[in-house]
């Protein structure tokens, strides 16, 4: 997984990290992203929250302790959607 297709792989499970964002209560949320719907992430840490995924950027940390930066907006839209967005390029 890289950045240039971590858009078309599973996101729920990988740890992330709000690490800006425009609205001052979402920075610094860190967890692990437990599901995910068209407009939100659900991150559990030390409590759950709900983050829209369009006024964040988020790093993600994968299984090899590799870290991505993308911005949320390019995660905007159910996950089953942008893996089509894939096939159909």
């Amino acid at each position: 997984m890289t950045r240039r297709n971590i858009i078309w792989h599973e996101l729920i499970g990988l740890k992330a990290r709000i690490v800006k964002a425009t609205h001052p209560g979402y920075l610094g949320i860190e967890g692990y992203v437990i599901d995910e719907t068209r407009n939100t992430l659900v991150i559990a840490g030390k409590k759950i929250w709900v983050v829209p995924k369009d006024v964040v950027e988020i790093e993600f940390e994968l299984e090899d302790g590799a870290k991505i930066k993308i911005p949320g907006r390019e995660l905007v839209g159910r996950p089953e959607m942008r893996l089509k967005k894939r096939w159909r390029r």
